[in-house]
């Protein structure tokens, strides 16, 4: 089979070097911030020069908030499945759904034997790893009864407790070769993850067919199964890279494209020059139908206008042309305090008729409303805990716990999951501030800056007033009786919010559907 039609997504690979640990953690932000679905270490536990993998993935998971992570991929000889299944599944649940679980059988046997671990035969390996499958699976499974009890010839569980469980259902990607791996992948996995080096010529098409065979000799769809690949280094041309991806995407199957990258240039390029370059080319060959070939890349990245597009029409306005609306500003304030002055607010100038956006631009301005609206959502929650803490149905102890759980805690105020984060204490200290949207944007529309300030200014103020609300709900533990400074601080953070929310798609909707999230991406020709 060719296309599998899944989703395309793009990750890195990062060394994980303990001697420039401060650089990883950086690389792995900005991963986040320009743009990437998932960033991935190795794991060595036996090299004194590479950071632990799970306890950089839970630092990383720590200083980030959209980005998924994986171990590229984790040796199971070195990792007891039981005590994988709750190592994955607590990261999973501190990072709200980000975890996924990149294994294998192991290939360093010397290494493996140094540190402890079991030196085995190629097909005891595969058992073992069959076996550590199901162990995991089987302790995920919280919602059965009982405790699991596994008798296998590498494990063994007698009686273990389940859980916790996961938040979201983790995937579990095998870094697999060889026939019977490749048939365990089909049997059991939710992904096939190769490396680029290891393949030859005909080897992708090779282990589809053996995967594909063994998923439907187990009832397996075989589409299920998401196909992975480690690129390695990425030097060519943009647009050669971008169509030899493509290819692999429409002809084998190659739905997460994983590459090596320590470079924050280079990453940034990869992102805004190859990715979005794939992305279009297979999607327009997928609704040409199947067996088309990728479409020609090049015109295809965000923020370039097709050359057919058609002219605005006389008379419509801006949003009318961007065939996406900012959100009002109901103007409706319940505080007696106001968070700023709305009248000194900068704005920019419109577009004119000569301006057309591309779809993709308008997916990118979208997304921003999608954000939004997540935010917009986590507030009504909020107001409703509230509520519930004035009826007395929910103790203010459960009401910050619940506060702590949402979104809106985070520091990601510039544009949510899809931006880079403007705390100041972080960017004053990573190299996310140079690849951060706000000054992207401002690079490359000078004209923005102030509507910029203005917008970076005000998310101080709804920091503020979220750490209000949680004050207020602390002092409620100790004096139930003072309802009032509560429901004055989540009025105060209601009107700033959506002030702010909808100010901020007033202004930036147009200018990202032109310039799209990330750097160095080109405008929309006019």
């Amino acid at each position: 089979m060719g296309d599998y039609g899944h989703d395309l997504e793009f990750g890195v690979f990062i060394e994980p070097a303990a001697q420039s640990a401060d650089q990883v953690v950086a690389l792995a932000a900005l991963a986040e911030d320009v743009g990437y679905d998932l960033v991935s270490f190795t794991d060595h536990p036996y090299s004194p020069r590479s950071l632990d993998a799970w306890t950089l993935m839970s630092f990383v998971a720590a200083r980030t908030g959209r980005v998924r992570l994986s171990a590229n991929v984790l040796s199971l000889p070195l990792r007891p499945p039981a005590v994988l299944a709750q190592a994955a599944a607590s990261l999973d649940i501190l990072s709200h759904g980000r975890a996924e679980l990149g294994i294998g059988a192991g290939i360093a046997g010397d290494a493996i034997e140094a540190m402890g671990g079991r030196r085995l035969d190629p097909g005891d390996s595969v058992e073992a790893l069959e076996e550590g499958i199901h162990v995991i699976r089987e302790l995920w499974d919280a919602g059965e009864q009982g405790g699991v009890r596994f008798e296998g010839k590498h494990y063994r569980l007698a009686g273990a407790f389940r859980g916790p469980a996961p938040v979201h259902d983790i995937s579990i990607w095998v870094g697999a070769f060889k026939p019977r791996m490749l048939r365990l992948v089909g049997r059991l996995a939710d992904g096939w993850w190769p490396t680029t080096a290891a393949l030859k010529p005909g080897d992708l098409a090779a282990g589809n067919a053996v995967i594909d065979a063994a998923a439907a000799g187990a009832g397996r769809e075989p589409h299920a199964i998401r196909r992975l690949l480690n690129l390695g280094a990425v030097d060519a041309p943009a647009r050669e890279t971008a169509a030899k991806l493509a290819k692999l995407a429409l002809e084998d199957g190659v739905g997460t494209f994983i590459v090596t990258v320590n470079d924050p240039r280079l990453m940034e390029d990869f992102a805004s020059e190859v990715a979005p370059r794939v992305r279009e080319a297979v999607e327009e060959a997928r609704l040409r139908g199947p067996g088309a070939p990728p479409a020609p890349v090049g015109a295809a990245a965000v923020g370039i206008s097709a050359p057919a597009k058609a002219a605005a029409a006389p008379g419509e306005t801006e949003d009318e042309r961007l065939g996406v609306t900012p959100t009002p500003d109901e103007v409706i304030r319940l505080s007696d305090r106001a968070p700023w002055d709305d009248s000194t607010r900068p704005r920019r100038d419109r577009s004119g008729p000569e301006v057309s956006y591309t779809d993709q631009g308008r997916r990118v301005s979208k997304q921003l409303i999608h954000v939004h609206d997540m935010l917009r959502g986590e507030l009504t929650d909020l107001r409703d805990i509230v509520r519930q803490v004035h009826d007395g149905a929910m103790r203010a102890e459960g009401a910050r716990a619940a506060l702590n759980e949402m979104v809106l805690r985070q520091n990601d105020w510039t544009l949510g999951a899809f931006c880079a984060r403007h705390c100041n204490t972080v960017t004053q200290h990573h190299l996310v501030e140079d690849a951060s949207v706000f000054p992207h944007l401002a690079r490359r529309q000078p004209q923005l800056k102030p509507v910029i300030d203005r917008l970076a200014e005000e998310h101080l103020v709804i920091h503020d007033a979220i750490q209000e609300v949680d004050r207020a709900l602390v002092q409620h533990m100790t004096r139930p009786e003072n309802y009032d400074a509560i429901q004055g601080a989540i009025d105060y953070l209601t009107d700033a919010l959506l002030s702010h929310l909808a100010y901020e798609e007033q202004e930036l909707l147009e200018p990202l559907a032109r310039l799209g999230f990330y750097p160095d991406q080109v405008p929309v020709r006019s």
